[in-house]
């Protein structure tokens, strides 16, 4: 038998050392391991642990202008609007709570799929980052209509 044939036996007692608690969690927060990709392939396509306070920063702004986006959606259908969304309209007027939950569900779900690309060159082309810029500027021009129909209102016909 060659050296590099010979098999090493298996050292793992199969009890898990590892403990799963807020405290590691917590750790984890502050002391990141991934800030990079280990590979030369993860340079278009990083899966990292820690991301820069200007994502999070762009995550809550997506979230406060969601809101707003749904207070305002609220007051101008108490105006005679209808919400031009088919799967929202079917929680609007009837039940406010399923309304303002699934708005942020949805909102966060979509946040943090953006925040999963956002160190990824998508089509190669551009990074992921970007997105969460262009999500915030399109929430701003539709927070921006919202409140001039709210200041004036269509003439009804």
């Amino acid at each position: 038998m060659h050296a590099k044939e010979r098999v090493t036996p298996e050292r793992r007692s199969g009890v898990e050392r590892r403990h799963h608690t807020l405290a590691a969690y917590w750790r984890g927060a502050l002391n990141p391991r991934r800030r990079a990709g280990r590979r030369t392939s993860d340079h278009n396509y990083a899966i990292v642990d820690w991301h820069s306070p200007r994502v999070l920063a762009l995550v809550m702004l997506i979230l406060g202008l969601s809101m707003l986006d749904g207070v305002l959606t609220l007051l101008l259908i108490g105006q005679g609007a209808n919400e031009v969304n088919p799967f929202m309209a079917l929680f609007v007027p009837h039940n406010l709570g399923w309304f303002a939950f699934i708005k942020l569900s949805l909102t966060s779900l979509g946040a943090a799929v953006l925040v999963a690309c956002a160190r990824m060159k998508l089509f190669r082309l551009f990074p992921g980052e970007l997105l969460l810029y262009l999500v915030v500027a399109c929430y701003v021009v539709l927070v921006g209509y919202e409140l001039t129909l709210l200041e004036n209102p269509p003439l009804p016909h």
